[in-house]
Parts: C-alpha cells; sequence; structure tokens
C-alpha cells in the first residue's frame, strides 16, 4: 500500500490538471479551488480543493475519491 506524500494544494491542483481537470468557471471563491473534468462517457466529476500547505492526507483521499483517480495513479502524475 502506497502511503500519500504531505503535498501542499498547488501541487495537488498542478497534479490534477495533468489529469485534464480545468478550472471550473464561477466556483471556487477565497479559500478553495473548483475543478472540474467531463469523462469519456459524459460523467461530470467536480473536485473542490482547499487552500492548504500541506494538505491532510484524509483531505487529500477524499479529493482523489472525487476525481476517480487511485493513489497510484495521482503519484505517476
Amino acid at each position: 500500500m502506497t502511503k500519500l506524500p504531505l503535498i501542499s494544494s498547488d501541487s495537488v491542483i498542478k497534479k490534477l490538471r495533468a489529469a485534464g481537470f480545468d478550472y471550473a468557471p464561477h466556483r471556487g471563491k477565497g479559500s478553495h479551488v473548483a475543478l472540474y473534468k467531463i469523462e469519456d462517457d459524459g460523467t461530470k466529476l467536480l473536485v473542490i480543493v482547499p487552500r492548504r500547505d500541506p494538505i491532510p492526507r484524509g483531505t487529500l483521499l477524499s479529493i482523489l475519491k472525487q476525481a476517480r483517480l487511485t493513489k497510484e495513479e495521482f503519484l505517476d502524475l
């Protein structure tokens, strides 16, 4: 089992953008950033990333679940 590193929200956003996510229009004000992605089957994924450094591991796991990414996929980005 792979242990997730403690990383900043900027690093998480960068990796999610590499996975095909884009900034959601008119969302994510203040201390949170909203990213979205439309899957091949038409499913829309919305991920909310809090601006923190570092992001707690439990929060990062929740973000990965929302993004439908495994730990290994996320770390390979």
